[in-house]
């Protein structure tokens, strides 16, 4: 194995060919198989090559031409973009996280579902000696022009990431995971961050004038000297609670909880259903350790929480929000889920099944399926998910990993499958239009 450097040849413009020979030498290289070679690549024209799959991981593209390149789906981890011209770039679904941005430009670029964790997206140029010997700003091929001007990061996620003193007039952010994000002395004027999470993001001094913020996630946010004229900040999750609190109330959690099992052992005749309907859950960091089968909690706020492996059958939860939630392999067969927020959740390995009940006069069963209709479930993970029979009539599926999952029997009529991953996905008997 050999770490060498590819020589520059400034500007030189690379075909698919000899960008196909240089990605399978660093993918050796990647591996330690010999004649293995990193890729460091400077100053080099790949505008309009495909990166699709690919793993370039730890290269370095210094001073590239990228516009208009396809990286989908592709892994560049820890990567070097500095000073990169991606504008126009598809980047959705690729793994990019602590890659390089310093100084990229990526104008009309889609992050869409991206992974940008602790990616850095600060300021920076790179000088060169000018006529008279003066430093002067390096410049980049110049780009076809009627291209869009904003860079496009719907979806992605890029909690912690550093972009201080970065420009992104009018970018699109709706959607995305921005979390810890620290935003310094930005221009984000004009910019789009419905329904974004923005939990504990630092955006102290930078321009937010005439920015859109409805429906973002707010809370622990850091606005020191930012500008807000003119700004939309309308449904945003923000510290104050968003409904009822269960400290505050008549019962505790277990009392209700106590209260709730009688209910169900008895068939209903002692007890009565547990109904946190309109509760702002988010405090109680343990909710997964309690059983919430046959739960009734309607326009609930269970946002941010873990309740992996969480058993919620036949519960009735809808219009509630679990924005990104960790649910992976919970139990929520029959259970109701109509209208609810779920984007950016984990929902790997759910079990949204259906569940049987014995007749009343036991001549047979009776099965409920889970019924997702109208459910926002936008840039999730449900990966190897168990939807069979389940009700998902105008669901919000785009740009979802579906990988894997069984959807056999599933209504999936008048849903939005834009984007989405389904390979190996087991279709058969559902209705899909």
């Amino acid at each position: 194995m050999q770490d060498t450097t590819i020589p520059e040849n400034e500007f030189r413009r690379y075909t698919q060919h000899d960008l196909d020979a240089l990605i399978a030498k660093h993918e050796s290289f990647i591996k330690g198989r010999r004649g293995g070679a990193r890729a460091c690549l400077k100053f080099a024209d790949l505008s309009g090559l495909s990166f699709v799959g690919r793993d370039l991981s730890q290269a370095d593209f210094t001073g590239c031409n990228f516009s208009r390149c396809n990286f989908s789906g592709g892994t560049f981890s820890g990567t070097c973009f500095f000073s990169c011209d991606l504008r126009g770039a598809d980047l959705t679904n690729a793994v990019l996280n602590r890659a390089d941005f310093r100084g990229a430009h990526l104008a009309g670029a889609n992050l869409s579902g991206a992974n940008l964790d602790s990616a850095d997206m600060r300021e920076g140029k790179i000088m060169e000696r000018g006529e008279f010997g003066t430093l002067i700003n390096k410049l980049l091929p110049n780009f076809p022009k009627g291209k869009p001007d904003h860079a496009v990061f719907t979806g992605a996620k890029m909690a912690d990431t550093t972009m201080n003193s970065v420009k992104a007039i009018s970018a699109d952010f709706a959607d995305a995971d921005l979390s810890g994000v620290v935003l310094n002395k930005a221009n984000l004027s004009g910019a789009n961050f419905d329904g974004a999470n923005l939990t504990k993001a630092d955006l102290s001094g930078s321009d937010l004038t005439r920015a859109n913020l409805s429906n973002t996630i707010l809370t622990g946010i850091i606005l020191r000297n930012t500008e807000l004229q003119d700004s939309i900040i309308e449904n945003a999750v923000k510290d104050e609670a968003m409904g009822k609190l269960l400290q505050r109330g008549e019962q505790t959690l277990i009392e209700m909880l106590s209260v709730h099992k009688r209910w169900i052992a008895t068939g209903g005749k002692e007890g009565h259903q547990m109904d946190l309907s309109g509760f702002d859950l988010r405090d109680i960091k343990n909710l997964f350790e309690y059983p919430l089968t046959a739960v009734r909690a309607v326009k609930a706020t269970f946002l941010g929480l873990h309740l992996e492996k969480a058993n919620i059958q036949s519960a009735i939860l809808d219009y509630s929000d679990f924005r990104d939630c960790t649910l992976a392999r919970a139990d929520f067969r029959g259970t109701s889920l109509k209208g609810a927020q779920l984007t950016r959740a984990d929902l790997t390995g759910v079990n949204f099944g259906p569940i049987k009940f014995d007749t009343p006069e036991g001549h047979g069963v009776r099965m409920q399926r889970a019924n997702l209709s109208g459910a926002s479930l936008k840039f999730c993970n449900l990966r190897d998910c168990d939807l069979r029979d389940s009700i998902l009539m105008g669901i919000d599926l785009s740009n979802t990993n579906l990988t894997g999952c069984d959807l056999r029997r599933a209504d999936l009529t008048g849903a939005n499958l834009s984007g989405s991953n389904l390979e190996d996905a087991l279709t058969q008997g559902a209705i899909i239009r």
